[in-house]
């Protein structure tokens, strides 16, 4: 007769999403790194050229290729992955990140001392935080306060319950899509929490500036987006954060440009990026000050090119329906 441990039966399942998209070795990491924590790994892969998908499979994942015939989403990946979660929890992880061995028992218990907690993330560290400067910044971006907080990033285990109850992730967001995702979660009274606990090693690889640029523009193009979904409602989502882009990064220069062409004394307007600069030095230090000065002008464009699409669509639109 085979007897059953009835605290071993009673453990929740946990499985894992991993997203990726031409990873290699980084992605074999990674999921080395859940197997002996999760029941299943689930790998989604966004049309991968290398061997990604082999690989993932090779080690025992179950893999998805998401259809080429339409735009790849983190979100979306993460969704295709949930269809496929049977367990009570899923830890989602980003495929450049290694999960720390502790991780997902230290989050489930948590977890489950707290029904009220959908979403619980600890610390996302960067591994080569010293390889450039904008691995650095990356790396003090994550060091959230610890507490209940109001959103996550790509690395947190979720309540599967709570997810599938606000419909997942919006396929539909090229950025933004976890503050989104929670604010959405929010909304239903279930709580998001930072934990004291080492969570993953990420792997930002940003060595050049036109990264980091992309990477700002794209953050300015979440911020419009939040604000048109969400803006109007309490907790106006990504407003201030869409203001202050276009404050400093547009509005700024600009004025700097038409009144200069009036008065040489014009361009004195741009004296305010580095009083803005030593004003942030204070609570951030020089370099982080610098950057998130200078990451207006990306964020900016990113609100513009946000914009322009919405526009060019209402345009299409307006074009078929005549």
């Amino acid at each position: 007769m085979v007897i059953v441990d009835p605290s071993f039966a009673a453990q929740p399942c946990v499985d894992a999403v991993v997203i990726g998209r031409n990873e290699g070795e980084r992605l074999r990491a990674c999921i080395a790194s859940l197997l002996p924590q999760v029941g299943r790994v689930i790998y989604v892969d966004s049309g991968s050229v290398d061997d990604s998908a082999a690989m993932a499979e090779g080690m025992g994942a179950t893999v998805v290729q998401l259809e080429m015939g339409l735009p790849f989403t983190a979100a979306r990946a993460r969704n295709a992955g949930l269809a496929l979660v049977a367990g009570d929890y899923v830890q989602f992880v980003d495929g450049d990140c290694v999960v720390q061995p502790d991780w997902v028992a230290t989050a489930l218990a948590f977890m489950e001392a707290n029904p009220q907690v959908a979403v619980a993330c600890g610390r996302r560290r960067e591994r080569f935080p010293d390889a450039s400067v904008y691995n650095g910044l990356c790396d003090t971006e994550w060091d959230t306060p610890i507490g209940q907080a109001l959103a996550c990033g790509g690395d947190a285990l979720m309540r599967v319950a709570d997810l599938r109850a606000v419909g997942g992730y919006r396929d539909t967001l090229i950025a933004g899509e976890e503050p989104e995702l929670c604010l959405r979660l929010g909304r239903t009274g279930v709580q998001i929490w930072r934990i004291d606990a080492e969570m993953t090693l990420h792997d930002a690889a940003m060595t050049r500036l036109g990264q980091w640029w992309q990477r700002s523009r794209r953050a300015g193009h979440a911020f419009a987006e939040g604000a048109a979904l969400h803006g109007a409602g309490s907790e106006r989502h990504w407003v201030l954060e869409t203001r202050r882009a276009l404050f400093w990064g547009l509005a700024v220069p600009v004025l700097a440009i038409v009144v200069g062409a009036v008065h040489p004394l014009g361009f004195a307007v741009l004296l305010l990026w580095p009083l803005q600069m030593l004003r942030l030095t204070r609570h951030m230090g020089v370099v982080p000050a610098f950057f998130s000065v200078l990451g207006k002008l990306p964020e900016a464009q990113g609100v513009l090119g946000y914009w322009w699409g919405r526009l060019r669509q209402k345009r299409a639109r307006l074009i078929e329906y005549k």
